[in-house]
């Protein structure tokens, strides 16, 4: 049994037991990620500290693999109060202009420049005009791995990429980027891209390596180029209907529990990072170095006219920080 397998089995025993109790509220917590996936198993934490946080009235049940919808289904779900929570980032800009900084390719040069960036004054504006514009409240963020391209051959430079089919999430940054790249990408539910690829509907996808793992993708590509374009973050997020369901002791506890969840989720993210790469490579998958500065280059115009026009000076500054 693998380490995360022991995580998800003691935490879901643990949650069913303290929440044997009936619950004054409870809250739907759908997710893309499976139950092996580092996402899922903060979900778990973040539930059992809920229920032992509020002595059982408030009951956060966890939905994985999108069982509770695709991503986009399950944030409108959310406005209209049939679901209530869920792990989520660069997505929201399709309601707030602003969440397109979460994921800005080529922006973030360490893991220690992007967590500057979230918890500081612009991650709060962030987090506020999420709330404003689209009624979802972001409690904590975690740290996602490096944005890789993984196809069926390597690809080193822009030039490499002249016409290649690649699945990106729904996110009109991404899309915009990989266009001057040379790409043709295509915005398509994560659900849908292990059998996309199989069928060679698309040639290739850019994820972190924990959903490249997760969604068995290695089955079908052996060849992941470390693109590295993207370092981003993602909120564990609750709708505000939801939120304004609970009392203000409630939310206090909620919020909490929260905060427990972004540590106990970073050092289990920072321990994976360095597993992935072992069991990739077990799997017969190559990992291939690329021209990162010719790919920065490339994309960095696009990136920046990418981006609302408000928010393209705060963008500019964070290239050059």
């Amino acid at each position: 049994m693998t380490l995360t397998r022991i995580f998800a089995t003691g935490l879901a025993a643990s949650l069913m037991a303290t929440t044997a109790m009936a619950a004054n509220v409870t809250l739907k917590l759908g997710h893309l990620a499976n139950e092996e996936n580092i996402w899922h198993l903060a979900a778990l934490h973040f539930a059992e500290q809920v229920a032992t946080g509020t002595e059982g009235r408030v009951e956060v049940q966890v939905f994985p693999n999108e069982s509770l919808g695709k991503e986009i289904d399950v944030i409108n779900g959310m406005q209209l109060g049939t679901a209530d929570m869920t792990i989520t980032g660069e997505s929201l800009q399709n309601w707030a202009p602003m969440a397109a900084l979460l994921a800005l390719p080529y922006a973030y040069r360490s893991l220690e420049h992007m967590d500057e960036v979230a918890s500081g004054e612009i991650g709060e504006q962030i987090e506020a005009q999420i709330i404003e514009m689209a009624d979802i409240r972001p409690l904590t963020y975690f740290a996602r791995g490096p944005r890789n391209l993984s196809a069926g051959r390597e690809i080193t430079t822009p030039a490499d990429l002249n016409g290649f089919k690649l699945r990106v999430p729904n996110v009109p940054l991404f899309v915009s980027a990989w266009q001057a790249l040379g790409a043709n990408p295509t915005p398509m539910a994560f659900s849908e891209v292990f059998t996309s690829l199989q069928n060679g509907t698309i040639e290739g996808q850019e994820n972190p390596l924990a959903l490249f793992q997760s969604g068995g993708f290695y089955e079908v590509q052996k060849t992941v180029n470390l693109t590295e374009h993207v370092r981003s973050w993602i909120y564990l997020t609750i709708s505000e209907n939801a939120w304004n369901k609970l009392s203000e002791a409630d939310q206090a506890i909620v919020q909490a529990a929260a905060d427990s969840t972004q540590a106990f989720e970073r050092e289990m993210f920072m321990e994976n990072e360095q597993e992935l790469v072992a069991q990739l490579e077990a799997e017969g998958v190559t990992f291939v170095e690329v021209d990162q500065e010719a790919f920065a280059e490339a994309a960095r115009d696009a990136v920046i006219a990418g981006v609302a026009e408000d928010i393209r000076p705060t963008v500019e500054d964070i290239f050059n920080n």
